[in-house]
C-alpha cells in the first residue's frame, strides 16, 4: 500500500473537520475523494501534503511519515487559483520546476512537452491575469506534474475547462495511472469520478460513510434501478405502487420524421418483479431499453449525503 492514513483527526477550534479518518490508497490507483462543501476534502489533502498538521493520527507514504522528504515528490492542484497574475507563465513555469528540484534543462524539456500536450503554444509568453480561467487551470496542472510526481493530489481538477480540455487532462491522468503513479482527486462532477476510478470513499463531516470499489459503492443503497425506454405511453407507471415525484420522465425524437421514444427511471419498489413491468410495457409500445441496475453515483451521493447542501 501506498498511502494509509490512520485515525486522522483535525479540528479548528471547537469544530471537527475531519473525525478519526482511517484511509487506504494502494499504489497506482487513481482515487476519488468525495463529499459535499465542509466535507473536510481539502483539510485532508493538506494533511497528507504536510501543509496542516493533523491534531492525532498519523499519515504515511510507502510505510515512512510524511514529511519534507516525501511531500517533495507530491504534486498538489488547489482548488482555488494559484498563480502570479503579472507574471509571465513561461517564468511561473521554470521558477516552480527549479523549486521542485529540476535542472533548467529538465525543466524545458518537461515544460515543452506538456505545454505542446495542452496546446498552450504562446499564450506562456502572457501573463497568468490575461489568461482565460481554463487555461490557467492547464497552467497549474502543468505546475502540479511537472516533476513527474509519485503522488499527484488534485482538488477540482476540472473546473473552468471545457469538454476538450477536460479530455485532455483524462488523457493525462490515464498516462499518470500506467505509469503506476497514484492519484487522489476530488470533484463534484460525479461523471468523472465514474470514469476515472476504481475506488472511492465520501466523507460526511469529516466521516467515512461509503467506501470501497466503484461497483460496492454503488451498490452500497441497495436500491435496484429500472431503466425503460419505450415507443409508447409510458403513463401504466403511475398505476404502479411507484411515488409519481420519483420517477424521472425524458422524451426523445430524433427527427420529425423518427418516433417519440419516452424514457423513464425510477427506483424498483420492493416487493414488485421486474418482469412485470416489462410485461407492460410490452404491451403499450415497442420496448427500446430495459434495463435492472444500480443508481448512478450521482444518485448514490445524493442519497448518502442530502440533496439540501
Amino acid at each position: 500500500m501506498s498511502l494509509k492514513l490512520d485515525s486522522v483527526y483535525k479540528s479548528f477550534g471547537q469544530k471537527t473537520v475531519v473525525d478519526y479518518l482511517d484511509l487506504t490508497i494502494p499504489r497506482g490507483e487513481i482515487f476519488g475523494l468525495l463529499g459535499p462543501n465542509g466535507a473536510g476534502k481539502t483539510t485532508t489533502m493538506r494533511m497528507i501534503l504536510d501543509i496542516i498538521r493533523p491534531d492525532t493520527g498519523s499519515i504515511t507514504w510507502l510505510g515512512h511519515k510524511i514529511g519534507l522528504d516525501s511531500a517533495n515528490s507530491f504534486g498538489y492542484l488547489p482548488e482555488e487559483r494559484g498563480l502570479y497574475p503579472k507574471m509571465v507563465v513561461a517564468q511561473q513555469m521554470k521558477f516552480f520546476s527549479r523549486l521542485r528540484g529540476l535542472s533548467n534543462s529538465e525543466a524545458e524539456k518537461h515544460i515543452s512537452y506538456w505545454v505542446e500536450r495542452f496546446e498552450l503554444g504562446d499564450l506562456v509568453q502572457k501573463k497568468a491575469s490575461e489568461l482565460s480561467k481554463g487555461n490557467q487551470q492547464k497552467v497549474q496542472f502543468i505546475l502540479a506534474i511537472v516533476h513527474n510526481p509519485d503522488l499527484l493530489i488534485l482538488d477540482e481538477p476540472f473546473s473552468g475547462l471545457d469538454p476538450l480540455n477536460v479530455e485532455l487532462l483524462k488523457s493525462a491522468l490515464g498516462e499518470f495511472a500506467q505509469q503506476g503513479r497514484t492519484i487522489l482527486f476530488s470533484s463534484h462532477r460525479m461523471e468523472h469520478v465514474e470514469e476515472l476510478c476504481s475506488s472511492l470513499c465520501i466523507i460526511d463531516q469529516g466521516k467515512i460513510i461509503a467506501q470501497g470499489g466503484l461497483t460496492d459503492v454503488k451498490s452500497s443503497t441497495g436500491r435496484q434501478i429500472i431503466r425503460l425506454s419505450l415507443i409508447g405511453n409510458l403513463d401504466f407507471l403511475r398505476d404502479l405502487p411507484i411515488n409519481p415525484a420519483k420517477i424521472r420522465f425524458n422524451h426523445f425524437k430524433a427527427s420529425a420524421a423518427s418516433q417519440a421514444i419516452n424514457h423513464a427511471e425510477f427506483d424498483l419498489p420492493n416487493g414488485l418483479n421486474p418482469q412485470s413491468i416489462l410485461r407492460l410495457a410490452l404491451e403499450r409500445g415497442d420496448v427500446i431499453r430495459f434495463e435492472l441496475g444500480v443508481p448512478s453515483l450521482n444518485d448514490v451521493f445524493i442519497s448518502l449525503v442530502g440533496g439540501d447542501r
